[in-house]
C-alpha cells in the first residue's frame, strides 16, 4: 500500500491528518491525464456538460414524494396530500412545497424499475453504473467513466464525491461509486469531511503554508515517504504511475482555485442559509462551487447509512425511519437544498451546462406496513432530472393505480445510464477497457436513452 507523507505531521480539526489526505486523496489523482484517457476523450463527443448527482440513500417512497396516489385506498395513499406545482397538471406531495415552485425546471421519470434483489447494494450499483456487478467485474461510476474519457479541466479533479462514501446499509457488495475495472486512478476524489461542521476547514487539501515548506524538496520527500521495500515499490506499476504523473497531482493539491472551491466561507451567510445548514445542504452548495471551479462530476450522498439515522428508508420503526421522520426531517432537508441548488445554478447561468440528477436506489411498497412505513420495492419509483439538455416541467412514464409497477413507458436502469451518458455528450458506442483488456460498451447494445427528457 502506497502512503505519501511530509517530514512534519499536522492534524486537522476533524482528526484527519495531511498523511491521511495524501494516502486517501492524492493517489487516485496521480494518473489523471494519462495518454490513454486523453486519447479516449475523442470518443466522448464535443459536449462539455457537467453533472451533479444527488444520491438519495435509503430509497424514497414514490407515493409519498413525487408520484402521489390520492384516489387509492388509505393504506396505499398514505398520510400526505398532493399539491399543485407551477406546471399545470403536475402534482407532488405536500411535503415538497419549494420543489413545487421549481417544477418548471425539473422533469420526473415515474416509471423506473429493476428486477434484481430488493437490497440497497444492487440499487446503488444499477443507478450509478447502469449495470449489476458480477463475479470479477465491477462496473465504473458515471463520474469515473467521464474522468477516463475526458480527464480533468485544469487543476480540478474531474470527479468528486461528497461528503463521504455510502457505508454499511445491510449488504457487503460494492456500492457503485468507484472506477471499478477502469482502475483506482479514476476513483473519485473523496472529501471525507462534513462541510456543515462549524469547524470545517477544507481538511483534505494542503494549505498554502504547507505547500511553501515542501515546494523546494518535494521530489526527495516523496521518495523518503514511501513505506516498505523501495525496490519492490519502484518495480511496480504504481511507482511508474507516481513518477509520470506526480506533477499533475501536485498541481491539483496546490491549486488556489481548487482549494477555494471547497471553502464555503467564501459564500455569504444568506446563500448558505438558503441551502440549509445541514450536511446535505452544505454539500449541495459545495457541489455548485466545485462545478464552477472545473469539476466535471460531483456525487453528493445524502446519507451514509440507513441505520439509526433519519433517512429515506422508511420501514417505520427503529433502527429505521418513520413516516413522521420523512415529513419532519428528510423531506424539508431535500426540498430546501435541491430547490436552492437548481435556482442558484439557474441564476448563475450554469444550469444549461450542468445537469442535476436526484436518484434513489429503489422505491417503497405501495401498501403501508404494520409499523406505519413502507418496505423496499424495486418494482417502480421516481427520479428527478434537471438542467443540461433536459426539459423542465415534464413527466415521463406513469405507475399503475397503486404505485406498484410501471403502467406506461417502463424505464430500466440501463436506460437511465444511457440517458446520463447521452446528456454528458458521450457516444453510446464508446468502449471502455474492461478486465483482461476486453472492450465493454458504455451500455448494452439496444439500450437507448429516455429521449422524451431531452429538449
Amino acid at each position: 500500500m502506497i502512503r505519501v507523507d511530509a517530514r512534519r505531521g499536522a492534524t486537522f480539526c476533524d482528526g484527519f491528518t495531511r498523511r491521511d489526505f495524501l494516502h486517501a486523496g492524492a493517489i487516485p489523482l496521480l494518473g489523471l491525464g494519462l495518454t490513454e484517457a486523453q486519447a479516449a476523450e475523442k470518443a466522448a463527443g464535443k459536449s462539455d456538460m457537467n453533472c451533479i448527482l444527488l444520491f438519495l440513500v435509503g430509497g424514497p417512497s414514490q407515493i409519498d414524494t413525487w408520484d402521489p396516489k390520492p384516489n387509492a385506498p388509505s393504506e396505499i395513499r398514505g398520510p400526505f396530500k398532493p399539491i399543485q406545482t407551477n406546471v399545470p397538471g403536475i402534482q407532488i406531495s405536500e411535503i415538497f412545497p419549494r420543489l413545487a415552485q421549481t417544477m418548471d425546471k425539473v422533469s420526473l421519470v415515474r416509471s423506473i424499475y429493476h428486477q434484481a434483489t430488493a437490497v440497497h447494494d444492487t440499487g446503488y450499483q444499477m443507478m450509478q453504473t447502469g449495470r449489476l456487478f458480477g463475479p470479477g467485474i465491477e462496473h465504473p461510476h458515471y463520474g469515473s467513466t467521464l474522468a477516463w474519457l475526458k480527464g480533468p479541466k485544469g487543476d480540478a479533479p474531474p470527479y468528486v464525491l461528497l461528503p463521504k462514501p455510502i457505508g454499511a446499509t445491510g449488504g457487503n457488495l460494492p456500492h457503485g461509486h468507484s472506477a471499478g475495472y477502469l482502475g483506482k486512478t479514476f476513483d473519485p476524489f473523496i472529501l471525507n469531511a462534513y462541510p456543515n461542521d462549524p469547524n470545517f476547514s477544507v481538511p483534505d487539501l494542503l494549505p498554502p503554508e504547507y505547500i511553501t515548506s515542501i515546494r523546494s524538496e518535494r521530489r526527495r520527500s516523496m521518495r523518503k515517504a514511501i513505506e516498505g521495500n523501495i525496490k519492490a515499490f519502484e518495480s511496480s506499476a504504481d511507482a511508474k504511475l507516481l513518477d509520470s504523473n506526480f506533477q499533475q497531482a501536485y498541481s491539483i493539491m496546490t491549486s488556489a482555485k481548487t482549494r477555494d472551491a471547497f471553502d464555503l466561507k467564501k459564500e455569504s451567510e444568506t446563500v448558505r442559509d438558503n441551502y440549509g445548514r445541514t450536511r446535505f445542504g452544505q454539500s449541495c452548495l459545495m457541489a455548485r462551487r466545485l462545478v464552477e471551479a472545473g469539476v466535471r462530476f460531483v456525487t453528493v450522498n445524502m446519507f451514509e447509512t440507513v441505520f439509526s439515522e433519519v433517512t429515506w428508508d422508511i420501514h417505520g420503526s427503529a433502527p429505521f425511519t418513520s413516516i413522521e421522520g420523512l415529513r419532519d426531517e428528510v423531506a424539508p432537508n431535500f426540498d430546501r437544498a435541491y430547490s436552492a441548488l437548481i435556482q442558484d445554478l439557474s441564476n448563475k447561468g450554469l444550469l444549461s451546462n450542468t445537469m442535476v440528477l436526484a436518484f434513489g436506489e429503489f422505491g417503497r411498497t405501495p401498501k403501508v406496513n404494520p409499523a406505519g412505513g413502507r418496505d423496499h420495492h424495486p418494482g417502480v419509483w421516481t427520479s428527478l432530472f434537471a438542467g443540461g439538455p433536459f426539459k423542465g416541467g415534464t413527466v415521463v412514464g406513469e405507475s399503475d393505480e397503486i404505485g406498484g409497477s410501471p403502467k406506461t413507458r417502463p424505464v430500466t436502469t440501463g436506460e437511465v445510464a444511457a440517458t446520463v451518458y447521452e446528456a454528458l455528450g458521450m457516444s453510446l458506442d464508446t468502449e471502455l477497457t474492461g478486465p483482461g483488456n476486453r472492450p465493454i460498451r458504455l451500455v448494452e447494445h439496444g439500450i437507448e436513452p429516455v429521449r422524451e427528457l431531452f429538449t
